[in-house]
């Protein structure tokens, strides 16, 4: 009995010893909680379906996965998901995040590591002009699949001057670095092109309140109020302005382009202009597959403006892991040479990491929807 014993502990000890299948993480970190939480939910069902579809065929050798992470829109909290994901030694890619005061300082954490990161949604032209300064010593791991706020704002400046006539406006934005970087942006096209800035001023969207800064301008009638920053702030703006008799028009950055935006602002979004990074999914007949199966996989959840590029930006990640194997030097190199064919069309990156696709798309809120506007 007792050499039986020491047999099968024996043959317990050799299996488990024996070679474990070896693991490739696509970690992903987004604002999974606080007050643009259902953004980043929508893009994390959409890069959740697209490692699901890819696992129905196996990489051979090896098992991958994806681990979700929560950066609550938090730079600080974002650069401490870099570090713990860049401790894993089991990944190969990162997707996200969504902000770009996020993304800029996280993006260098993942670059020491030598981890490539394709953002679906930082559109702060830095996050990708970082890694020219003589300052970056690390490789260029940085990518991204969505157009950037110097190519949105300066086409924002275009339509108020040349198409809405405006001479005169004032410039609103959250302070964070996409908002306040779109703004910059739009002021920048804008007088050069003759415009006159009347008001260039932030303001701290947890403050709920903004009738003192609104008020200020609003005696100075401007022409229009360009909002940079996301719908929690923009929708709050456009309806406080409205509540004080504005007559001016809005024009506000893609990160408002969402249900939420019209929720909040109510009747008075009636008119406003959206500029969106891009085109939206019902808008690319490449997509159509995608919204289906999206659909039938989600019924219950609202399709978010970003869920294509988190779709797309997991799906070249994993289309050039499956062709490298998981080696994250080999990767990065994959993707600075990627032509790739997928719902936003083909995706290839220049020298910085961003797409060559600068499509920006303009709806105008009418009947209480965002229509395409001519």
């Amino acid at each position: 009995m007792n050499r039986f014993r020491s047999m099968m502990a024996a043959v317990l000890l050799f299996s488990g010893c024996g070679p474990r299948e070896k693991v490739a993480t696509i970690a992903v970190a987004l604002p999974l909680t606080g007050d643009i939480a259902s953004l980043g939910q929508g893009l994390k069902r959409a890069t959740a379906m697209a490692m699901e579809e890819a696992q129905q065929q196996p990489f051979p050798g090896y098992k991958v996965e994806a681990e979700f992470f929560d950066d609550r829109s938090d730079p600080k909290e974002a650069v401490n998901v870099a570090n713990r994901i860049a401790s894993n030694p089991n990944v190969v890619g990162v997707i996200g995040h969504f902000n770009s005061g996020c993304t800029i300082p996280a993006a260098q954490v993942y670059a020491r590591a030598g981890i490539p990161l394709i953002s679906p949604a930082a559109s702060n032209p830095k996050l990708t002009q970082q890694q020219l300064d003589s300052s970056w010593t690390y490789p260029k791991t940085v990518f991204r699949v969505n157009t950037t706020d110097d190519v949105q704002g300066a086409y924002a400046g275009e339509l108020a001057v040349q198409k809405l006539n405006v001479k005169r406006a004032a410039i609103i934005h959250d302070k964070t670095a996409y908002g306040q970087g779109v703004a910059e942006e739009f002021r920048k096209k804008f007088e050069a092109l003759g415009g006159a800035t009347l008001v260039f001023d932030g303001i701290n969207v947890q403050d709920k309140d903004f009738n003192a800064l609104l008020t200020r301008i609003h005696s100075l009638n401007p022409q229009a109020i360009y909002f940079g920053g996301d719908f929690a702030g923009g929708g709050l703006v456009v309806r406080q302005a409205r509540g004080l008799g504005e007559k001016a028009i809005f024009i506000l950055s893609e990160a408002n382009y969402d249900p939420e935006f019209l929720r909040i602002a109510g009747n008075a979004a009636e008119g406003a202009y959206v500029t969106f990074l891009g085109s939206p999914p019902d808008l690319l007949a490449s997509a159509r597959k995608f919204i289906v199966a999206y659909k039938q996989r989600y019924p219950m959840d609202e399709m978010k403006a970003y869920d294509h590029y988190g779709y797309e930006a997991m799906s070249i990640m994993l289309s050039q892991l499956r062709a490298v194997g998981p080696d994250r030097a080999k990767i990065v190199d994959a993707l600075h040479h990627v032509k790739y064919e997928g719902i936003l069309g083909e995706t290839q990156f220049d020298e910085k990491g961003d797409t060559l696709n600068k499509k920006i798309t303009l709806f105008q809120v009418k009947n209480g929807k965002f229509e395409l506007a001519q």
